[in-house]
């Protein structure tokens, strides 16, 4: 049987784009197949909401041929989802932008204010908001993809308590790494029905002269099945685009597009 492959985006703040629909021309000039675009900001009051922003992303998007992967809310890291209630809305408010723009992913942050670790009353929080909007992405095909420090087994008890296949773990390799989790043994463990999509990252390193071992990640990945997007988180030593250029052809020698015929 022939296997579908990869693709390979990025997130458009890691590329200075965040809420910039420039961010399609960067990422075609680096040689990507779509980018994860972020809601908007604070000062823009998450700007994909407007009907006439999304016209104009589609349209960049299709301009220069490259795709709109997912949805990402990074402000959570500042105006946290486990207790201000204008996060609630902008996660509500996501799941009908993902509709408008044909995509199935929303990634939700919990770093700096919105650290979890630790904070049980704050994921009791996080958990009775997501249980109240899980129905709602669950009937439009959306996923609620949770990023945090929290290991594959912390994450899997929060998506437990809610209870909906909507919320699952937005994976990043570089993270776990970071904390010293095993990567492979918590995709494994995950499975393909846990993991929504993957942030490729090594810190202070290109790609393939680090730390994180991609391919054992994709051995991971081979044994639950996972094919879909990768998207690339990195330091720039060789300049934005080129040091992209280059973990883009080494994320591609790993995670090719599709297996020959």
């Amino acid at each position: 049987m022939k296997d579908k492959g990869f693709k390979i985006g990025v997130c458009d703040w890691s590329i200075r784009k965040n809420a910039d629909p420039g961010c399609f021309a960067v990422a075609k000039e680096i040689g990507l197949d779509g980018v994860q675009v972020s809601l908007g900001t604070e000062a823009n009051d998450m700007h994909l909401r407007k009907p006439e922003m999304q016209k104009k992303y589609l349209a960049e998007s299709k301009k220069h041929g490259v795709e709109i992967t997912s949805l990402a809310i990074g402000t959570l890291n500042a105006i946290p989802y486990k207790s201000d209630p204008r996060a609630e809305k902008w996660v509500s408010d996501s799941i009908d932008v993902c509709k408008a723009l044909d995509v199935k992913v929303v990634l939700l942050a919990f770093f700096g204010k919105g650290e979890l670790r630790g904070d049980h009353k704050g994921i009791d929080e996080v958990v009775r908001r997501l249980k109240k909007v899980a129905p709602k992405a669950q009937a439009a095909g959306v996923i609620l993809g949770l990023e945090s420090w929290l290991s594959a087994w912390e994450t899997k008890a929060i998506m437990d308590r809610v209870g909906s296949p909507a919320v699952q773990m937005y994976y990043d390799v570089g993270n776990s790494h970071k904390q010293g989790y095993d990567i492979c043994e918590e995709i494994r463990w995950l499975g393909k029905k846990n993991i929504c999509e993957f942030h490729a990252k090594d810190y202070e390193f290109l790609f393939g002269k680090g730390k994180v071992n991609f391919p054992a990640v994709r051995l991971a990945m081979d044994d639950i099945g996972y094919r879909g997007w990768i998207h690339i988180e990195g330091k720039t030593p060789l300049g934005l685009v080129e040091s992209y250029k280059h973990n883009a052809r080494y994320l591609r020698s790993v995670f090719p597009p599709k297996s020959p015929d």
